[in-house]
C-alpha cells in the first residue's frame, strides 16, 4: 500500500498545524476549512476505510471520537456544538484512504450538509 498524505504528516515529511498528538492519534487543522473550526483526527495506524476497521481497531476508532471532543473543548466549540464526519469510499466523499474524522464547528451548521446531488447520482 503506497503512502498517503496522512502517513507523511505523521512522519513529519509534510508540515501540518497539529493541535493534538498522542501515541494513538494525531489531530491537525484542515488545509481547506469548511467551517470556522475544522480539524481532522487520524489514527497513527493506517486503516484505509471504515469498511477496513477490524475488531481489534475498535479502541483506536473510539479514541478518535474522544480526541475530537477533547480538542473541540479546547477550541471553545464543545458547548455550542460541533459535527463529526467520517467519509467512506468514493460515493461517500473519501479522498484520502486513511480513515479520518472531520470535526467542524464555530457556526450553526445546516442539514443536509450538501444540497447538490453528485453528478454520478443524477
Amino acid at each position: 500500500m503506497s503512502e498517503t498524505i496522512f502517513d507523511k504528516i505523521i512522519s513529519r515529511e509534510i508540515p501540518a498545524d497539529i493541535v493534538y498528538e498522542d501515541d494513538i492519534s494525531l489531530a491537525f487543522k484542515d488545509i481547506n476549512p469548511q467551517a470556522p473550526v475544522h480539524f481532522l483526527v487520524i489514527p497513527k495506524k493506517r486503516i484505509a476505510t471504515i469498511n477496513d476497521i477490524a475488531k481489534e481497531d475498535r479502541e483506536v476508532v473510539g479514541h478518535l471520537s474522544w480526541v475530537a471532543a477533547k480538542v473541540a473543548g479546547e477550541m471553545g466549540i464543545a458547548q455550542e456544538g460541533f459535527r463529526t464526519v467520517m467519509n467512506c469510499n468514493e460515493f461517500g466523499g473519501q479522498s484520502v484512504y486513511h480513515i479520518h474524522l472531520h470535526v467542524l464547528g464555530g457556526k450553526l451548521l445546516g442539514w443536509p450538509p450538501y444540497t447538490d446531488k453528485p453528478k454520478n447520482l443524477e
